[in-house]
């Protein structure tokens, strides 16, 4: 069995934009990275070949070569990959008590790590905890004040929506109650934290009706576009409850094609109310209306960054994602328990 992914981005019109510190900061976070030992080689090797730096210069392309944006990709993957509750042997029940009790200990942590950037990390602690607090070593030496404390709580709300996703695994929600959590969960909003490293925009205009109103499109329309890409992963390991064409399945009666082509026009009414609303940011009359420009462009940017990193790495279908580009077509894989997680 095959299934069409549709060309969501077909008359997108930011086009694709890559870093041109993509080569110097690749090497230096995944170095950085792959000292912690995170993984062991086979899982490693896993993700590497996902390229977290490809997405992170993709979706910063105007930031300097400290590698910020890498190294926050990378701390992303990260705590993904070890709160992936599939990954937990047992009994249903018992495997999601204990895989939600992991990961709201490994939240606390990284939030520890986070406040407290030069505290001496305990010994034998989970080693996210280390990973973070040197991404925010890092990050706090060029990020302005106000883009740091939007990064902190932003983070926290991930954190606590993936604790959340791990408490209710094995439940199917409804599509509207998948978004609200998602949307945390998918971890753009810290992201959109380090869009705004150097800006110094007031909270009364970031929390303008229309600006928030673009900030919600540009996180559905990268929901949208990441389970479209991770589905066969996902369902290929069992872990697909908490995708969107699942969902979208379940509460439509529909086969993966009908879910699909139902998102797609979903994702189509995202889009359009975007454009419209991005031709209509307001002006406040001062030197932030060119700040303000410059993060709403980023939001635009981020969709077509997401959506090419998930063609051009190896994260969802391997070898073959340029291939998939231009052909749309992705062949349906066994429900077998032999791939590194799916989410983003």
């Amino acid at each position: 069995m095959s299934f069409l992914i549709p060309n969501t981005l077909r008359s997108w019109p930011w086009p694709r934009q890559l870093n041109p510190h993509y080569s110097i900061c690749k090497a230096e976070s995944s170095a950085w990275c792959e000292g912690f030992k995170a993984f062991d080689a086979r899982a490693q090797k896993s993700f590497n070949r996902c390229d977290f730096n490809l997405l992170a210069s993709l979706a910063f392309p105007l930031l300097n070569k400290d590698a910020v944006g890498c190294y926050l990709m990378n701390l992303f993957f990260v705590i993904d990959e070890h709160t992936d509750i599939h990954c937990v042997p047992g009994h249903p029940r018992n495997a999601v008590i204990a895989a939600t009790a992991v990961a709201r200990q490994q939240a606390d942590i990284v939030m520890d790590a986070l406040h407290n950037p030069r505290k001496v990390r305990p010994s034998g602690e989970w080693i996210g905890g280390k990973v973070a607090q040197e991404f925010w070593l890092n990050a706090i030496t060029i990020a302005t004040p106000t883009s740091q404390r939007r990064f902190l709580a932003t983070f926290r709300s991930y954190l606590n929506a993936v604790v959340q996703q791990a408490r209710n695994s094995g439940h199917i929600r409804d599509v509207n109650s998948y978004f609200q959590v998602r949307r945390d969960t998918i971890g753009a909003k810290p992201s959109f934290a380090i869009n705004e490293i150097h800006l110094n925009i007031p909270d009364e205009i970031i929390t303008h009706p229309v600006i928030v109103r673009l900030t919600n499109l540009c996180l559905d329309a990268l929901i949208i576009g990441n389970d479209l890409c991770s589905y066969n992963v996902e369902q290929g390991c069992g872990d697909d409850g908490h995708n969107l064409v699942t969902i979208v399945m379940h509460q439509h009666n529909l086969d993966v094609q009908g879910a699909i082509n139902w998102i797609s026009y979903l994702h189509d009414n995202i889009a359009d109310e975007f454009c419209r609303l991005w031709a209509r940011i307001p002006t406040f009359c001062s030197p932030v209306d060119r700040e303000i420009r410059t993060y709403t462009d980023s939001l635009g940017n981020w969709i077509r960054a997401n959506d090419q990193w998930s063609f051009e790495s190896e994260r969802y279908f391997g070898k073959e994602g340029l291939e998939i580009q231009r052909t749309r077509r992705v062949t349906l894989l066994p429900r077998v328990n032999d791939h590194i997680g799916g989410k983003k």
